[in-house]
């Protein structure tokens, strides 16, 4: 896996695109339930936004796309979680998010999720998978 991102990410910013492998952030960027960082990777040919958090110790990635219509959810960037902490949130459509699932809890897409990525802790970075994204 690259390490080749700067390591003054701050949280809210957006590192730009990614490759399968590569270094999103330091993790220590990532507090708990705080701001996220957007960073986009290419997906079928496409540049499509995304974004990393930690809830509960862990990083979780997910496209950055509200399940109701495709649209990011951050209202400011990086601002993924409700006022709680507890769940994302889409700041257009008011629809939340289990972050530890991405699946809708409330909103215009109960029962429909986030398209989750896979991110990687490892060596203090937080990288994206070799193979981000599964089709089960």
């Amino acid at each position: 896996m690259s390490a080749s991102v700067a390591t003054d990410v701050r949280p809210g910013d957006d590192v730009g695109l990614i490759a399968p492998g590569a270094a999103i952030c330091p993790a220590g960027t990532l507090a708990d339930r705080g701001l996220g960082v957007r960073f986009t990777l290419e997906l079928a040919g496409e540049v499509v936004p995304a974004f990393a958090v930690r809830f509960h110790g862990r990083v979780r990635g997910y496209l950055n796309r509200c399940a109701h219509i495709p649209i990011e959810l951050d209202y400011r960037p990086g601002d993924f979680f409700d006022l709680s902490g507890n769940y994302l949130v889409c700041a257009t459509h008011g629809a939340y998010y289990a972050p530890d699932s991405g699946r809708c809890l409330g909103g215009p897409c109960p029962g429909r999720s986030l398209a989750a990525l896979q991110l990687i802790e490892r060596d203090g970075m937080v990288y994206l998978a070799d193979e981000p994204m599964s089709f089960d």
